[in-house]
């Protein structure tokens, strides 16, 4: 192909995968995955089983996870500047959040390749609103942080909603912790969204700390936690908002209830 005429640029696809029930992914992310040109996976088995489940046949899968991000990207890159369409997927819900993805969409806008967000599952919204907490506005922070003293900071200054990932293993102390700071804030535990043993569980802390110190849970977890009743500061943590006719409220004491 001569000087005048470049290949023409391929674009990234940014594709949400189902969180847990395997039918929870869109028709437009299905097409996507089928007549993408290279599939970059945070693994490749969990996205075959996938693309089996939903009788894809697959041009080529890529690992790309958090080892090998930086020169995978660079990869990506090179492919998408010769033409290719890559289709990012991450194991469950939406990649980047949480997941790998934001090297290789920082790389995409850098080279001035298409981006294109695809909209489907995430583990986020789906536990905001089945907490019963306000949603007028609300922080998603990830991980929780592993030292106490950040913890602790996070969980007593939160002045919204706040929507953690939270470790089974870490759950029970992380609940005691915030037991200590507010006994009676409303906290949901959403364990095992959108999949057979899927449970949320609506109680104060303290109540839902003495559960799970006597029962430690299995499966993923979502922290939903109220908003601090009188912040002392806002915590540097971007936060995400929904517009509501009634504003910010503060939760009512929620009583627990399981969901099956």
């Amino acid at each position: 192909m001569s000087a005048q005429n470049p290949p023409i640029p391929g674009r990234l696809l940014v594709c949400p995968t189902p969180i847990g029930n395997l039918e929870d992914i869109t028709l437009r992310v299905l097409r996507a995955l089928a007549e993408a040109d290279v599939l970059a996976c945070e693994d490749t088995r969990r996205t075959g089983a996938l693309l089996a489940r939903h009788g894809i046949s697959a041009a080529r899968l890529l690992s790309y996870h958090e080892r090998n991000e930086a020169p995978r990207a660079r990869e990506l890159v090179a492919r998408m500047l010769a033409g290719h369409t890559v289709a990012l997927v991450s194991d469950a819900g939406m990649p980047v959040l949480s997941d790998p993805g934001f090297q290789l969409v920082r790389a995409c806008l850098v080279a001035e390749i298409p981006v294109e967000v695809l909209p489907g599952p995430s583990a986020v919204p789906v536990a905001l609103v089945a907490s019963g907490l306000p949603v007028a506005r609300w922080c998603f922070v990830g991980f929780l942080p592993r030292k106490r003293g950040q913890r602790e900071r996070m969980l007593r200054d939160a002045p919204d909603t706040l929507i953690a990932f939270e470790s089974p293993k870490r759950l029970p102390a992380t609940l005691a912790l915030l037991a200590e700071i507010d006994p009676q804030r409303p906290v949901a535990v959403c364990r095992e969204l959108t999949k057979l043993h899927e449970e949320v569980l609506r109680a104060g802390a303290a109540e839902l700390a003495e559960r799970y110190a006597a029962h430690p849970p299995k499966g993923e977890i979502v922290l939903v936690i109220a908003p601090a009743e009188s912040p002392r500061a806002a915590p540097a943590i971007s936060c995400g908002s929904e517009p509501s006719p009634r504003g910010p409220e503060r939760a009512p004491r929620a009583s627990r209830a399981d969901r099956g």
